[in-house]
């Protein structure tokens, strides 16, 4: 998804990251482009948390890209450089803005683009929804499966000020005999409100991942890892069959809340892989030829100590939908859980 790069700013400010040192440059620095390719580099090198579980060789890449800048290079050249460089790590929370010439850049795009073609939340709400109504303040949406006893729930964001929409959420769907959450095409937002929400659907406390977040210049200079627990959250939990739908834009905050989700027994995941970008999004960055950029400084690892980043979680079931299939009215991955619903639990 192509944004603005006024949108993109506003959106950024909602994944603002506090860090532990301004990264605001002096105007004695001249805007040589090697200096703003070193700079860069290095501010990546100290502070990007990801680079191992990536399996990225960063100063191999240094090696690789900084051989084509000389005195001679334009700002026009450092940017593709620059953008090459940063794709290697394919990190959707990696974001590149020159403001001057109206252009954005985040690493990791191309899969995130064929994504959004094989979604389409009209055709779900036109063909498959009844009685389906929105919170705006949250992001979240709701229906009925047309003549099945089966609720749906739509997240286009993990974020708002009103995660606690979901306790109405689920009263009103109280009497279904399973529900459909989808974050398909969900680039995330906060974790607070992942945990929230998913806390409405607890069967219990799970232990599901631990975070560390870089706090020095070593590749290696981590703070102690902090676990994290999904657990029960509101007055009441929908404990009956859940599928949690997934896709390769399912990313960030949204992953959290499918790692909360998926430690829940009565939760079945269904899709394709998540996008594998977990970490928050740095603060806003900046290089001395105006560029704003961002990084992802924390890592997030599994209960066995492994971690997704550029993997992405799996799913239970593994289905996706093609561009030609959204084209043809047909949403497989919605169509599947219906299958999967009447299979397991006889819920037709």
């Amino acid at each position: 998804m192509k944004n603005s790069i006024i949108t993109f700013l506003c959106c950024m400010v909602g994944f603002f990251f506090i860090s532990c040192e301004e990264a605001v440059l002096g105007d004695e620095q001249s805007s040589t482009a090697r200096i703003n390719f070193d700079l860069l580099w290095k501010d990546f090198d100290e502070h990007y948390a990801p680079f191992d579980a990536r399996n990225v060789d960063w100063d191999e890449l240094y090696e690789q890209y900084s051989i084509s800048i000389t005195s001679e290079t334009t700002n026009e050249e450092l940017w593709t450089i620059s953008t090459e460089l940063l794709e290697n790590l394919k990190d959707r929370h990696i974001n590149l803005v020159d403001t001057k010439n109206e252009r954005s850049f985040k690493s990791g795009e191309a899969v995130a683009d064929q994504a959004e073609e094989e979604f389409d939340l009209d055709l779900v709400k036109n063909k498959y929804l009844e009685a389906y109504q929105t919170f705006d303040e949250a992001g979240m949406s709701f229906g009925k499966i047309k003549d099945k006893a089966v609720g749906y729930i739509y997240l286009s964001e993990i974020n708002g000020e009103a995660p606690g929409v979901i306790d109405k959420v689920i009263a009103e769907l109280k009497d279904a005999e399973a529900i459909i959450v989808d974050i398909r095409n969900n680039g995330g937002g906060s974790d607070r409100f992942a945990h929230r929400v998913a806390g409405a659907f607890a069967d219990g406390e799970h232990f599901i991942y631990t975070v560390q977040t870089k706090n020095g210049p070593g590749r290696d200079d981590f703070d102690e890892k902090k676990k994290w627990f999904a657990k029960p959250a509101g007055p009441e939990q929908f404990t009956k069959p859940v599928i949690l739908l997934i896709d390769r834009f399912t990313l960030s905050a949204a992953e959290i809340f499918q790692l909360n989700m998926q430690a829940f027994g009565h939760v079945t995941t269904m899709g394709d892989f998540t996008g594998g970008s977990h970490s928050d999004v740095s603060s806003f960055r900046f290089l001395p030829n105006g560029w704003i950029y961002t990084l992802a400084p924390q890592l997030y690892l599994m209960p066995d100590g492994q971690s997704l980043e550029g993997i992405g979680i799996a799913p239970d079931e593994f289905v996706k939908n093609t561009k030609e299939s959204i084209d043809m009215g047909n949403d497989l991955v919605m169509e599947n859980a219906f299958e999967y619903l009447g299979e397991i639990y006889g819920i037709e």
